[in-house]
């Protein structure tokens, strides 16, 4: 099977330097369509879908290999090295987040940079770490979501996306949430909001920006201090954005913030 083909790999844009975009939970890679076009005069961009999301191959999903982010974060060193990615940029909102850093570990020469929209290491509290829920907060969610699936997408979504006042972007989000196979959603949800990855991040070896919005029920303004104080060379932002789309709900701070970045300002 094509590597391309089972991740519906999108390749766009000009310039030597590969960005590559990687989708949250729940989503696929129409969630960056606000984002990339922006890079696409200077970057040769890179889109996909998650296998089990979005236009990938789902018949590639194996409940054993997805069952750690480690199966996902091969996946995108799989894409890289496809496509012969040396010194890119990797753009990761959410979960993939640590699924950028892991595939950065694996092979360090495919990114030179790796920029974190609304990341988590692990969403449960534990000791004096705030990840934003109790274990059993997090279980009640995965059996609400397990009795449930539909009307689970349609009462999460809103809590995820915030931004009470855009009803479009929540209802967005619920569709996504909705037209995912419910076994390969329950799946991934377990696997990302069951995972504790903190212990990764003292070792990443290239430069990160951390880009928090000011509230963010699923990643609260801690998680994203935390990453920033347990990696090495991290520059945190924390966006006016709120919620934890901003590539969705303020794509324009998000791109802003990237150039910035990106361009030394």
């Amino acid at each position: 099977m094509s590597i391309l083909k089972r991740n519906n790999v999108v390749v766009g844009g000009t310039g030597d330097t590969v960005m590559m975009f990687a989708h949250g939970f729940g989503c696929d890679q129409n969630m960056w369509r606000y984002i990339y076009p922006d890079f696409q005069d200077r970057y040769t961009t890179v889109l996909f879908d998650h296998v089990g999301s979005g236009n990938s191959d789902l018949s590639a999903y194996s409940f054993q290999k997805y069952d750690r982010l480690e199966g996902y974060a091969e996946d995108i060193v799989e894409i890289a090295t496809e496509l012969k990615i040396k010194n890119g940029i990797f753009v990761g909102h959410s979960v993939s987040s640590i699924m950028g850093i892991m595939a950065a570990g694996m092979a360090p020469d495919i990114f030179k940079t790796l920029i974190l929209v609304s990341p988590s290491p692990s969403y449960i509290n534990q000791n004096d770490y705030i990840g934003g829920f109790s274990k059993p907060e997090i279980d009640e969610l995965l059996e609400s979501m397990n009795n449930n699936h539909l009307g689970w997408s349609m009462s999460i979504a809103p809590v995820i996306m915030g931004n009470p006042e855009r009803k479009e972007l929540q209802d967005e989000l619920a569709n996504s949430f909705c037209k995912t196979d419910p076994e390969i959603a329950k799946h991934f949800a377990r696997t990302t909001f069951l995972t504790d990855k903190r212990g990764i991040l003292p070792y990443t070896n290239v430069p990160v920006l951390i880009l928090q919005c000011s509230s963010d029920v699923i990643a609260p303004v801690e998680v994203g201090q935390y990453m920033h104080n347990h990696m090495p060379d991290s520059k945190l932002v924390i966006m006016n954005a709120t919620g934890h789309c901003p590539n969705l709900s303020a794509p324009e701070e998000t791109i802003l913030a990237m150039n910035n970045y990106l361009h030394g300002q």
